[in-house]
């Protein structure tokens, strides 16, 4: 294996926009990309949650991996490969190690329960078989399973961990995860989009967000500062931050994230689930109400930006 990669800076947890047939829409992904990579971020986590792989099967994972290979070029890529099935994790691990992704990210198998010694067994067994680094992914509001610190502690020691992202709500988790990383080699990338200068403060190496896909500019100008910073220009990005992250949190998540990279000028596609009334009236809303919020700081719209 090459020198070990530590992903770091800024990351968008990105966006997928389809057609209504689930088919990528290619010029509408490579203009989002082009958007992000010239705003300062660092790197692309490639079908994570934001990314919606649920919905996805293998091939048209595959697919996805491969154009946003060709596309956010170069930028550094994770490909989360997570699957229920192992045999499908490895298969599409070893399809990013060819098209030269730098790491992969594994997530607990969903929907069965999983004790931790399981998890890990799944872990080291998709990792064994990829040969790439692995960053961890604990998103238990998703997931419905936690990773614990022995199962991240016990998986750093026996296989090639470059990182852990860290989402949901326990973010007190960052710190023991920081700690950890420290002794056993491994950053932690978090998922608080709208706490950046506080996970910052407690040593994350980086960002992987919904968020990034809306404003960059903001997450990269907090991360850009360093550790600690407190100059007006932090201040003012996360106060912005926080209300974006107001406007988008009333509608579930990922479609509110579709709703924000709509607002900001891009192609979201079509909705990969079906959407209520309700959720449709939101939506419109948050769009509405983000595109003014952004008019009003003079960020750009659309691929200006």
């Amino acid at each position: 294996m090459s020198l070990p990669f530590r992903p770091s800076g800024i990351f968008s947890a990105q966006w997928i926009p389809t057609d209504a047939d689930g088919v990528v829409r290619r010029e509408s992904l490579a203009a989002h990309l082009a958007f992000e990579r010239g705003h300062g971020i660092k790197g692309v986590l490639a079908l994570g949650s934001t990314g919606e792989f649920p919905h996805f099967t293998v091939p048209e994972r595959k697919h996805v991996l491969a154009t946003v290979a060709e596309l956010a070029g170069p930028l550094a890529l994770i490909a989360n490969v997570t699957d229920i099935r192992p045999r499908a994790a490895i298969e599409l691990g070893r399809q990013a190690k060819a098209l030269g992704y730098s790491a992969i990210a594994l997530m607990p198998p969903v929907f069965f329960p999983v004790s931790q010694a399981d998890m890990l067994a799944y872990f080291l067994h998709v990792a064994d078989a990829v040969d790439l680094p692995v960053m961890l992914y604990n998103f238990p509001e998703l997931t419905g399973k936690r990773i614990d610190l022995a199962t991240v502690a016990a998986f750093a020691k026996r296989a090639p961990m470059c990182a852990i992202k860290q989402s949901g709500g326990e973010f007190a988790y960052h710190r023991e995860l920081i700690a950890l990383g420290r002794e056993k080699k491994f950053v932690v990338m978090s998922g608080a989009d709208t706490r950046l200068p506080e996970v910052f403060k407690l040593g994350a190496a980086g960002c992987i967000g919904g968020l990034v896909n809306i404003v960059p500019e903001l997450m990269v100008a907090i991360h850009a500062a360093g550790p600690g910073a407190a100059t007006a220009e932090v201040k003012l990005a996360a106060a912005r931050m926080k209300e974006v992250g107001a406007v988008v949190d009333r509608l579930t998540f990922p479609l509110n994230v579709g709703a924000g990279l709509e607002a900001r000028g891009f192609d979201p596609g079509v909705p990969k689930t079906v959407v209520s009334a309700g959720s449709a009236k939101l939506y419109r809303g948050i769009v509405r109400d983000l595109r003014r919020m952004f008019k009003s700081w003079g960020l750009t719209i659309g691929a200006r930006g």
